[in-house]
């Protein structure tokens, strides 16, 4: 009977600092995300930096292919910048629908607007770097912004980006995208993405050594700083090549700084939880360096977790309620991204919800790659072995 008593005790203990040890992993989260929330802001308004010395030239780069339903407006949006003199390069990579024909007309309107055709692809290349190269190699400008086909620029986000580069003698401005979704549970997605990026952001806003940071929506780069860490000849194997050209550009010694978007820089992508899962097959195994034993060990650190989380709901325990209300706690730091984006609060209560659709987007990546041997991107395969070791680490 003693020792019954005793097991029960000790079962008690460690199911209380099981418990509570779960409940102090979100709170720490959470504090954590809030802590970071002071270096997540958007780009200053252009009346509070100080203008240039002279006129910039900044070349946009675009890699696109079978973009004929945005590309117009695309382009459009970009010609229509103030502020700086702005080259365009649009590098028709391999496209199949209208895409070189729109552009061709668009080219004989405004001779600002280069087109370049990428007919074949290089072996050691994946079809977006390539062209992003060829764009890079044909600029001309102080600046290069590499942007995307489907992104749609304020008039004067450019002008404000090599502003307050120049205010805080940085060499890379990059801008988180504005989303146009379709759902409640869409938007917590992204808050939640958000939320995983605010250490990122607080990093490089904060000029941490190992803190770097790149986004394919808008990565500003100064021409020079570019051409010496060694831009997309470094890159060219690489699937998160935003991400790591932040990365060359860090251990170049290069200065970053990471905005949020908003309508800043608007695009029309992952309006859906599925279109979201859909988009991140290719990245989400990629960003573990394809490394299968990372995919598994936190698939069941996550599994755990909520298993932990279910088992403190039905314990009737305090510590066991605690756990299991704890996730709420991510409400907050979310809500207050929500509202820095636009967006109603209420969206932010949807976020804790979201850490299974995470999880199968993980599995689902790393599923799906190993099951291809690789990932097809751009109508092109690529496998498996060769991205391991081009990848850009």
């Amino acid at each position: 009977m003693r020792n019954a008593v005793i097991i029960r005790l000790i079962q008690t203990i460690w199911a209380t600092l099981i418990f509570s040890g779960t409940a102090a992993l979100f709170l720490a989260m959470t504090m954590s995300a809030l802590w970071h929330l002071r270096w997540v802001r958007r780009l200053p308004a252009l009346e509070t930096l100080v203008p240039t010395d002279s006129r910039v030239r900044c070349s946009v780069i675009i890699a696109a292919r079978d973009e004929e339903l945005r590309i117009e407006q695309t382009i459009r949006h970009l010609l229509a910048q103030r502020g700086v003199e702005a080259e365009l390069i649009v590098v028709d990579d391999r496209s199949s629908d209208r895409t070189g024909e729109i552009l061709q007309r668009l080219a004989k309107e405004d001779s600002r607007l280069q087109v370049k055709r990428a007919n074949v692809l290089p072996e050691g290349w994946l079809g977006k770097c390539h062209a992003c190269h060829i764009g890079a190699s044909a600029a001309t400008g102080d600046w290069i912004l590499f942007t995307d086909a489907d992104c749609w620029l304020k008039p004067d986000v450019i002008e404000r980006a090599v502003r307050l580069a120049e205010r805080d003698e940085a060499d890379h401005v990059t801008i988180s995208p504005g989303t146009v979704v379709e759902s409640e549970g869409a938007k917590a997605w992204h808050l939640l993405f958000l939320t995983s990026l605010v250490n990122w952001f607080s990093g490089v806003n904060r000029d941490r050594s190992k803190s770097y940071m790149g986004i394919g929506a808008f990565n500003l780069v100064r021409a020079a700083a570019y051409r010496q860490c060694g831009g997309y000849e470094a890159l060219r194997l690489t699937v998160l090549d935003d991400m790591r050209l932040g990365l060359l550009l860090r251990r170049a010694g290069k200065r970053t700084r990471a905005f949020l978007g908003v309508d800043d820089v608007e695009c029309h992508w992952g309006n859906t939880v599925g279109s979201m899962v859909k988009i991140m097959e290719k990245n989400y195994f990629a960003a573990l360096d394809y490394r299968l034993w990372l995919a598994l060990a936190g698939s069941v650190f996550v599994i755990l977790v909520s298993s932990i989380l279910i088992f403190g709901l039905v314990s009737g325990t305090a510590a066991g309620i605690a756990a299991s209300l704890s996730p709420l706690s991510l409400i907050l730091p979310a809500a207050i991204l929500a509202r820095r984006v636009g967006w109603s609060w209420p969206c932010a209560v949807c976020v804790p919800f979201m850490f299974p659709v995470f999880l199968y987007a993980l599995l689902n990546s790393t599923f799906v790659t190993l099951r291809q041997g690789g990932i097809r991107w751009r109508d092109t395969f690529y496998p498996l072995e060769i991205l391991r070791s081009g990848n850009a680490r």
